[in-house]
C-alpha cells in the first residue's frame, strides 16, 4: 500500500471536552522540526513511522523506543527489520533499571491503576531525549503515535500530558485517527507487503508485546495467557511479587480481583486448580490498555 495514496481526513471531528483536538501547540519557528515515530515495537507504531518517512523524508525524521530491559527477544528482530525497512536507525533510550528494580527503588509495586515503571523507564527518558533535541540540536520535535479510533482516550491524554509536562508544549500527532479515514489493517501490510513476521506475542494471543508479557497493566485475562503460553514468565513475575511483599511487609498485589489484592501466587493456585481455559477472558474494569504515556 503507498500511504501517499491513502485516502486522509484534515483534522479530527470534534473538540469536545475529551475528544481529541487539533493540536494548538504553537512551534517554536527557530528550531528546525523533527518528526518523531514514538516506536512501541507494534505493529501501528511501525506502520506510522512508514508514513512520516514517506511524507517527511527520512532525514528529517528519528524513530524513538525506550527499553524498559524486559522486552521480549523477538521485539527487538522485529523493530530492527521494521528500521531496515523504512531506513531509519532506531534511537534507543534505556534507563538501566528493570521494572522490578524500579518497584523497590521506589518503594512501589506496580499495578493496573498505576505503572512507576512506565514513568521511569518509559516517561521520563522520553522526556529527557525530546529536551536534548531543543537544547543540544535545535530541533523543535514533533511526535507521531499509532493509537487507533478505538483509543482515543489514550490520545486525549497523551496530548494533554505533552502539552503541560515538558519545558514547552510539545506537538503530538495521531495519523490513524487523524489522517487515514478508513481502517488500515497495519499487521496485513507489514506481513504481507513487507514481507516482514510480526513480533511473536501476537501469534500467540497477547494484544500487545509489551515486556515480554510481564506488564503490570496486564490485567487477570492477560495474566492467564501468560500462564498458559509462558508458565515460567509468570512464575517469575509471582516470585518477584512475593519479594516485594516480603520486603515491605505490605499486603499488594499486580492484580486486583472485587476491589482488593488478589496476589499471583492465589491466581497460579486457582488456574491449577480450575483449569485455565476458563479465566482466559476474564475481564478487570481497572485496567488500560496499556502505559498510558509511553
Amino acid at each position: 500500500m503507498n500511504v501517499n495514496k491513502a485516502k486522509t481526513k484534515k483534522s479530527s471531528e470534534s473538540c469536545a471536552l475529551g475528544i481529541l483536538h487539533p493540536s494548538e501547540v504553537e512551534f517554536n519557528t527557530t528550531r528546525k522540526p523533527v518528526h518523531v515515530a514514538m516506536f512501541s515495537g507494534g505493529a501501528s507504531s511501525a506502520y506510522v513511522a512508514y508514513y512520516i518517512v514517506q511524507k517527511y523524508g527520512k532525514e528529517n525524521c528519528a524513530l524513538f523506543f525506550t527499553d524498559t530491559l524486559w522486552e521480549d527477544v523477538d521485539n527487538y528482530r522485529f523493530m530492527e527489520e521494521v528500521a531496515e525497512y523504512i531506513g531509519l536507525d532506531i534511537t534507543y533510550r534505556i534507563d538501566g533499571r528493570t521494572p522490578e528494580e524500579v518497584f523497590f527503588d521506589t518503594h512501589f509495586l506496580g499495578n493496573s491503576r498505576m505503572a512507576k515503571c512506565s514513568e521511569e523507564l518509559k516517561v521520563r527518558q522520553t522526556l529527557i531525549y525530546l529536551e536534548e533535541l531543543r537544547d543540544e540540536h535545535n530541533l523543535e520535535p514533533i511526535l507521531y503515535f499509532g493509537i487507533g479510533p478505538h483509543e482515543q482516550h489514550r490520545a486525549v491524554n497523551l496530548q494533554a500530558f505533552y502539552e503541560h509536562n515538558p519545558i514547552e508544549p510539545i506537538a503530538t500527532r495521531f495519523p490513524m485517527i487523524e489522517t487515514f479515514t478508513g481502517d488500515i489493517d497495519t499487521k496485513e501490510v507489514i506481513q504481507n507487503e513487507w514481507k516482514i513476521k510480526l513480533p511473536r506475542m501476537y501469534d500467540l494471543g497477547f494484544s500487545h508485546a509489551n515486556c515480554a508479557g510481564r506488564c503490570v497493566r496486564g490485567g487477570l485475562g492477560h495474566y492467564a495467557l501468560l500462564y498458559k503460553v509462558w508458565p515460567e514468565q509468570f512464575k517469575e513475575q509471582e516470585e518477584m511479587e512475593e519479594r516485594f511483599r516480603a520486603k515491605f511487609n505490605k499486603d499488594v498485589s499486580i492484580l486486583k480481583r472485587n476491589g482488593g489484592p488478589f496476589p499471583l501466587k492465589t491466581y497460579r493456585e486457582q488456574l491449577e486448580r480450575d483449569g485455565v481455559e476458563k479465566f482466559l477472558n476474564e475481564k478487570d474494569d481497572t485496567v488500560p490498555c496499556i502505559c498510558s504515556y509511553s
